[in-house]
C-alpha cells in the first residue's frame, strides 16, 4: 500500500465525511475489510477525489446525481451529509432534487427529499430558517 496516497485520501474523506464517520470506519478496520478501506482511501479519496479539474462542492453533486440514479439512500444520506460540509447550499440540494427528480422520476425524487429530511433532522437543521438567510 503506498501510505502518502493512503494518507491523502484518509484527509480528503475526513473533510468531506466528517472526522468522527471516517476514524470510526479505520477503526472498523479488520483482516476481512482492511483491503478494501484501503482501497476505497486511496482510489476513491485520493486518485479522483484530490484531482483539480472539479471542486469537492461538484463531485458531491455529481456523486448525489450517482447514488440517487442507483438506489444507494444510505449512502446518499452519507454524501448529503458531505454536501454540507462542502458547503453546497439547501437551495442547491433543492434544485439537484429537482432535476433528479425530472431525469430519473418522481419515485427517485421523492426519495432524495425523505433521505435530505432524515439527514436535516438528524443534523437539527431548522430548514425554514437556514434557507431565509440564502
Amino acid at each position: 500500500m503506498n501510505k502518502k496516497k493512503f494518507e491523502e485520501g484518509y484527509k480528503k474523506r475526513k473533510k468531506v465525511l466528517g472526522v468522527k464517520y471516517v476514524n470510526q470506519a479505520i477503526k472498523d478496520k479488520n483482516l476481512f475489510n482492511d483491503d478494501f478501506q484501503n482501497f476505497i482511501t486511496i482510489n476513491c479519496w485520493d486518485k479522483v477525489w484530490n484531482t483539480k479539474h472539479l471542486t469537492d462542492r461538484q463531485r458531491s453533486f455529481n456523486t448525489l446525481c450517482i447514488l440517487a440514479a442507483t438506489n444507494k439512500w444510505d449512502e446518499f444520506q452519507l454524501h448529503i451529509e458531505g454536501a454540507l460540509n462542502n458547503n453546497c447550499n439547501l437551495y442547491e440540494l433543492k434544485e439537484l432534487f429537482l432535476q433528479i427528480t425530472l431525469y430519473c422520476g418522481v419515485p427517485t425524487g421523492n426519495e432524495c427529499f425523505k433521505n435530505a429530511m432524515k439527514v436535516f433532522k438528524k443534523k437539527k437543521i431548522n430548514i425554514n430558517k437556514e434557507m431565509k438567510k440564502l
